[in-house]
């Protein structure tokens, strides 16, 4: 006899505001409380200083999270020169102190524009990438430090907000697998001095914008009337999903993509698509195998087969 999980099956996204002063983690698992929610994902790691956009996956939406976790996102962060932490923020124990030299706000448009495009970047050790099977972060917590290889990441848009000669307001549009703390650094080390942030806060993740995002407390508050006023803000979690193609699938072609098998359907030549049944029902992801048929890579399961 199968053992019956505990919460509820329910799936869409929860735009949560993440607050400062709490894990990704953290905030998340309060989420999945809130709602009752079997399972739960967040997609995209925002360290416990930061603050703003984190997209909750409830139930079947966690299958859709790779995809929003390489989507591309923007931030908003204060860089303040003149110092460095060991883990680029304002968590971090101070390890280096550096004059800042005479600024113009030409001079730091001119290093912004170095930082614009495609960018090598080397991660930090205060991250969640692996070593030899262990995170970076414990490493550096014991005083380790280990070689890491640079890797490319793309800045679409770095605007300068404000400057006052110490402290440096900026907006980044980055590719996923950006480090904001990383570019704060090398953006400093341009300037001439050393930096770290200050504050970082997230304002978009893919189609999902901080303004439509719920904070904890309004979330807490709802929900003492029940989960049905929080069901109210979920997102069908075929949103994120909004910029790859659609293909339609009819009945019979849809039973037999369920249950594995590629079927042949009109759309485009190769790439991942979004699949519908012939209700709009919303399958899951495939992909287009050049030859006319689509295959399945995640599907989503009836609330019935998960019983």
């Amino acid at each position: 006899m199968s053992r019956r999980r505990r919460g509820r099956a329910i799936d869409g996204i929860l735009l949560l505001d993440k607050p400062a002063g709490i894990s990704s983690n953290g905030a998340m698992q309060r989420v999945r409380v809130l709602f009752d929610a079997r399972k739960a994902g967040h997609t995209g790691n925002l360290d416990v200083p930061a603050t703003g956009l984190l997209p909750v996956c409830l139930g079947e939406a966690t299958k859709i999270t790779p995809y929003l976790l390489d989507a591309a996102k923007s931030y908003q962060a204060r860089i303040l020169l003149g110092e460095r932490s060991d883990t680029g923020d304002a968590a971090g124990r101070i390890i280096e102190r550096r004059p800042v030299p005479a600024l113009s706000g030409a001079d730091v448009t001119a290093a912004l524009a170095r930082f614009t495009g495609r960018i090598s970047q080397v991660p930090p050790m205060y991250s969640a990438l692996k070593h030899e099977g262990e995170r970076l972060y414990r490493l550096a917590a014991r005083g380790e430090i280990v070689e890491r290889k640079p890797r490319e990441v793309v800045i679409h848009r770095l605007q300068q907000l404000a400057f006052d000669g110490e402290t440096l307001d900026i907006e980044v549009a980055c590719s996923k697998g950006t480090y904001v703390r990383t570019l704060a650094e090398d953006l400093a080390a341009a300037l001439g001095t050393c930096g770290r942030l200050e504050t970082l806060r997230r304002l978009e993740v893919g189609p999902f914008r901080i303004a439509d995002a719920h904070t904890l407390d309004a979330l807490s508050a709802l929900g003492e009337a029940g989960t049905a006023a929080l069901d109210e803000l979920l997102i069908p979690m075929d949103r994120a999903l909004g910029g790859l193609p659609a293909v339609t699938l009819g009945g019979d072609s849809a039973f037999y993509l369920r249950h594995g098998q590629p079927v042949r359907v009109s759309g485009p030549e190769s790439g991942v698509v979004r699949l519908y049944g012939p209700d709009e029902d919303f399958l899951g992801v495939g992909e287009m195998l050049g030859d006319g048929r689509v295959a399945p890579r995640r599907l989503l399961c009836r609330q019935d087969d998960d019983e």
